[in-house]
């Protein structure tokens, strides 16, 4: 089905299966962090020959920090395309993990890389989780990370309006997060990171959890509330968290891709989300696979799957991002 500035393609089926978890068997490579100031030129080197570095979204402890380690201390890895060869775009990309832990790898570091031989420079967020960091947390985490990059644009050669953000499973919710809950920034802010806008300027959500607190669908996996063991009497403060009732027309324009038998997630909350995208008015594209499963990343080794990467180059292309 087609409408104006949206598309739906439905894959044909494969013969086989590509079958992943949500966690991908991956967890987050993380590192020591020295004392940094808030200037990009200070990020410290994982590998200089890789061009790789970390920062951190805070100068100091994060707002409601509850240790100072590296799960307490959101970060932004930065991947750079080659010199020269940058286009201006950027992108910061959350991994998926069930809100529990991260699939780094898979999700983070792989997708960073392709982004970055395009010119595009990506930068794979590491957000607080778990039971210890309940949501708003990690929401938090997310705008302080389009905030943080729109802030240091020109220190990358990035252009402040076009950092999109990039989400797969409960990355993807988060993500939806951000495009629906962003503000403009607060211009009297002490700390001049939190004086630009949190907005998006487009979206990627990949097999995304849209419906992580809602109550689960038979067979899928639990909801956010039940793999944090909160108490049912807490559930409904946390329906609030459903990205599809805010959108808005200053939702940013929006790629989504799923697959119809993902054994894990429901997908038609991403159908759903898709939907509320074309009633305001938000150009969107969906790609529907009917075989996959869940957390295939860039592909994996379904040949079907792996044509989602090509087909959201030419959605960038289209939008003058490539």
């Amino acid at each position: 089905m087609k409408h104006s500035n949206s598309t739906v393609l439905i894959a044909r089926p494969v013969a086989r299966l590509f079958l992943a978890t949500l966690v991908a068997g991956l967890s987050l490579v993380t590192t020591s962090l020295s004392a940094q100031t808030h200037q990009a030129t200070s990020a410290q080197a994982l590998d200089p020959a890789l061009e790789i570095s970390t920062q951190p979204l805070w100068n100091g402890p994060a707002p409601g920090a509850k240790g100072n380690g590296p799960g307490d201390t959101p970060t932004l890895t930065v991947f750079r395309p080659q010199k020269g060869w940058g286009n201006g775009t950027a992108v910061v990309i959350a991994p998926g993990g069930a809100y529990l832990w991260l699939a780094a790898n898979l999700e983070g570091r792989q997708v960073a890389d392709w982004f970055a031989t395009r010119g595009v420079t990506a930068f794979v967020l590491r957000y607080r989780l778990g039971a210890k960091y309940l949501y708003p947390v990690p929401l938090l985490d997310a705008q302080r990370a389009v905030r943080w990059v729109r802030y240091h644009a020109r220190d990358y050669s990035v252009a402040p309006n076009r950092i999109g953000m990039v989400g797969f499973s409960a990355g993807g919710h988060l993500t939806a997060m951000a495009g629906t809950t962003f503000d403009a920034g607060n211009p009297t802010a002490p700390d001049p990171v939190d004086r630009v806008s949190s907005r998006p300027d487009f979206l990627v959500l990949g097999y995304a959890w849209i419906d992580a607190m809602q109550p689960p669908k038979p067979g899928k996996i639990q909801c956010y509330q039940e793999l944090m063991h909160l108490p049912k009497a807490r559930w409904p403060e946390y329906s609030k968290y459903y990205p599809t009732k805010l959108v808005t027309k200053q939702t940013p324009p929006s790629f989504l891709y799923a697959t119809t038998d993902d054994g894990t997630v429901d997908v038609s909350a991403s159908v759903n989300f898709y939907v509320a995208l074309v009633n305001a008015g938000v150009p969107a594209e969906m790609h529907l696979f009917a075989h996959g499963g869940h957390g295939s990343g860039l592909g994996g080794s379904n040949p079907s799957l792996d044509a989602w990467p090509s087909l959201l180059e030419s959605w960038l292309r289209a939008r003058g991002l490539l």
